[in-house]
C-alpha cells in the first residue's frame, strides 16, 4: 500500500495523469471508435460533496466569445483562454498553488524537494507547511543539516522561471516561537524571491480535516520529555510502541488579536505578501472579512474534505463545514481585489473550475502533488499541471469565456 494513499483519495488517476500527462484528460484512446462514454450516473456517489456532485453547464449563447471572435478575427480555441493569474499578489501561469502538504513524513524529503523544483519551473506558487523548524531545525549554520522548509525553499529558487510563482511560508503558534519568518526573511537564500517580491508569510489560523485543535505529530518516544515543556504530549499506545502523541496549541484569536496580527507582519516583513489561513468554521465568512480589511493579499481556507498529516477519526468524519458551504459563506464578502484560495480534495481540473465559478481566486494542491511527484520524481507535477492545463482551457472555452476573472455562479447547475 502507497505511503501517500487515503481513503477516498483518487490515487490511480492522479497517479496515471503524473505518468500520461494530458492524454489522461481522455478517456483510453485504444477504446475510440468502439466505445460509448459519458455513461456515468448523473450525480456522484453518497461519498461526495456537493461540489463534486455539481455540474458545469455551458450556455447557448455565448456574447464573450463573440467579443473574442471580433478582437482575433478568427473563431476562438481552446487555447485562446488566459489562464494567468494573480495569486495573493504573487502572478502564476495557472490558478493553482501547491497548498501546505499534510503529511510531513514523506513531504520532508525528496517528494517534497522534487514538488518544490518543478513547481518553480512551471511558475505557480508553492506553500511551506508549518511545525518544520520546531520539529527539525532549520539548518542554516554550516554545520547543521539543512531541514526541508530551507531545501524546498532553495530548490524552488533554483528552478523558478523569472518573474511568476513564489514560495510562502507558514508559521503556527510553534513556529512562531521558533522565529520561523525571522530566519527565513533574514536568510541569504530569501533574497532572490524578495527583490522580486514573490516572497509570502502565511499566518495559519487553523486547517480543514482537524478544525479547532493544533498540529498533531508521532514522535519517537525518547524526545516525549524534551518537548513536554512546549507541547502536550500523549502517550496513548502500548509502552512497547516506540511513539508518542505531540498536540500543538490551535491558538487563539479574536477578531482584534487577527486585526494586529496581520497589522504586525505588515510592519515587521514590508518586503512580504501576507496570507492568512483559515479552518472552515462556522464564521469563516466573518474571519475572511477581518483578514481582507487588515490587509491580508489573500485568504486560505482548506474546506473539511482537505488532508492532514494526523487526526483522530471523529475530526476527519465529523468536524468543519464542506469547501461547497465554506465558499457560500464568503461569496459577497468585500475583499477589494484580495485573493481568495481553497483547497480540499483538488485533483483534476473540473473541482477546479467549479471553485473558481463559486468565487475563488486559485485552488491548492496537497495530497495530488505529492502522488505525483512519487509516481515520477522528476516529471511527475510537471506532468499533472499539464493535464490542468488542457482541462481547464477546454471547460472554460466550453463555457464561453477565455478568462478566469469571467467564470460565475452561472456556470454551475446543483442538482436538488
Amino acid at each position: 500500500m502507497s505511503v501517500l494513499s487515503a481513503p477516498g483519495f483518487p490515487e490511480r488517476e492522479v497517479r496515471a495523469r503524473a505518468r500520461t500527462a494530458a492524454g489522461s484528460v481522455f478517456p483510453d484512446n485504444a477504446q475510440y471508435g468502439s466505445t460509448l462514454f459519458g455513461q456515468e450516473s448523473l450525480t456522484a456517489g453518497p461519498e461526495s460533496d456537493a461540489i463534486d456532485r455539481a455540474r458545469l453547464v455551458p450556455p447557448v449563447f455565448v456574447p464573450l466569445r463573440a467579443e473574442k471572435m471580433f478582437d482575433l478575427g478568427r473563431e476562438p480555441l481552446a487555447g485562446d483562454v488566459d489562464l494567468t493569474t494573480t495569486i495573493g499578489g504573487l502572478r502564476s501561469t495557472l490558478p493553482v498553488y501547491v497548498s501546505a502538504f499534510g503529511s510531513t513524513a514523506v513531504a520532508d524529503g525528496d517528494l517534497g524537494v522534487a514538488v518544490a523544483g518543478q513547481a518553480g519551473a512551471a511558475g505557480v506558487p508553492m506553500v511551506i507547511g508549518e511545525n518544520i523548524v520546531p520539529v527539525s531545525g532549520y539548518g542554516r549554520m554550516a554545520d547543521e543539516q539543512q531541514s526541508s522548509l530551507l531545501r524546498r525553499l532553495t530548490e524552488y529558487t533554483k528552478m523558478a522561471a523569472e518573474d511568476t510563482g513564489g514560495v510562502i511560508v507558514q508559521q503556527s503558534t510553534e513556529d512562531a516561537d521558533a522565529e520561523v519568518w525571522n530566519l527565513v526573511y533574514s536568510d541569504p537564500a530569501s533574497e532572490a524571491l524578495l527583490t522580486s517580491g514573490r516572497l509570502a508569510f502565511e499566518l495559519k489560523v487553523g486547517q480543514g480535516a482537524k478544525p479547532g485543535v493544533g498540529g498533531m505529530t508521532l514522535i519517537p518516544r525518547e524526545r516525549g520529555a524534551d518537548l513536554s515543556a512546549q507541547y502536550d504530549i500523549l502517550d496513548i499506545y502500548a509502552p512497547a510502541e516506540a511513539q508518542v502523541l505531540r498536540c500543538a496549541t490551535p491558538g487563539t484569536f479574536t477578531e482584534e488579536i487577527l486585526r494586529q496580527q496581520i497589522r504586525l507582519m505588515r510592519n515587521n516583513y514590508p518586503r512580504c505578501r501576507i496570507w492568512v489561513k483559515l479552518p472552515p468554521a462556522r464564521d469563516v465568512g466573518d474571519a475572511a472579512a477581518v483578514a481582507w480589511a487588515a490587509g491580508a493579499d489573500a485568504v486560505t481556507i482548506d474546506g473539511a474534505e482537505a488532508g492532514t498529516g494526523w487526526a483522530p477519526h471523529g475530526f476527519l468524519g465529523h468536524v468543519g463545514l464542506p469547501l461547497a458551504e465554506c465558499l457560500h459563506r464568503v461569496a459577497g464578502r468585500e475583499r477589494d481585489g484580495h485573493s481568495l484560495l481553497v483547497s480540499g480534495r483538488c485533483w483534476e481540473g473540473t473541482r477546479v473550475v467549479k471553485c473558481l465559478a463559486l468565487g475563488a481566486s486559485a485552488v491548492g494542491l496537497g495530497r495530488a502533488a505529492l502522488v505525483a511527484a512519487d509516481e515520477n520524481t522528476d516529471h511527475g507535477l510537471t506532468n499533472l499541471l499539464s493535464a490542468f492545463e488542457l482541462e481547464l482551457r477546454l471547460l472554460i472555452s466550453a463555457l464561453g469565456k477565455y478568462r478566469i476573472a469571467d467564470l460565475a455562479a452561472e456556470d454551475i447547475w446543483f442538482p436538488c
